[in-house]
């Protein structure tokens, strides 16, 4: 399912409106992070320097066969040999990753899509105990150069709302502007002595 106003601008105008390492600076992404599954990639943004940090695989999952192919190319070109980017519903069929194989699942301006909820509790499946969903978007308080349309946007508490509703996961932390134009929020699937819901583990 394309999710609604999902489209993509040209790639060096999109990519100047992100800080990429102050967006992975603020999830502390690195070794220790493992596996990393990311839902809508585009054109590799944060799927590249993600790969270089972690030293571990990227899953990514696009549902436009252009930026599936934008990805991979990039990857090549950077010689990082552990990203996999496939075309995939992630809505419909999931993410087709294990229970708790990934350490971190990204989440980045993708909530304003339909169903947030089966997205969050999806992500929350394939991240392990004491793993992180990872969740940027662009603000609703002001206008943006770019983003959904501003009544769509989701605001910080609308996501802690969400992540309630999933049973599993807890918010740590406040909101965190990264950039003039987003904010992270750092989604930690609680620890299995403390689990409630999700795939029973």
């Amino acid at each position: 399912m394309k999710f609604r106003e999902s489209g993509m601008p040209e790639v060096h105008y999109w990519e100047s409106l992100f800080d990429v390492d102050a967006v992975l600076d603020a999830f502390a992404f690195g070794p220790a992070t493992g596996a990393v599954a990311e839902l809508g990639c585009g054109y590799g943004t944060f799927t590249i320097p993600l790969a270089r940090r972690t030293g571990a695989p990227v899953h990514a999952f696009d549902i436009d066969p252009a930026m599936v192919e934008a990805t991979l190319t990039r990857a090549a070109a950077a010689s990082v040999g552990k990203v996999s980017a496939v075309v995939r519903d992630v809505f419909a069929a999931g993410y087709g990753l294990e229970p708790g194989s990934c350490g971190a699942c990204l989440l980045f301006n993708i909530l304003h899509g339909e169903a947030p909820v089966a997205m969050l509790r999806e992500a929350e499946r394939i991240v392990r105990h004491g793993g992180m969903v990872a969740v940027i978007h662009w603000r609703s308080d002001l206008a943006t150069p770019r983003g959904p349309s501003l009544e769509i946007r989701p605001r910080p508490e609308q996501i802690v709302a969400w992540a309630e509703e999933c049973g599993g996961l807890v918010v740590e932390g406040p909101p965190q502007p990264v950039g003039p134009w987003h904010f992270a929020l750092r989604l930690q699937r609680m620890p299995a002595d403390s689990y409630r819901g999700g795939d029973g583990d």
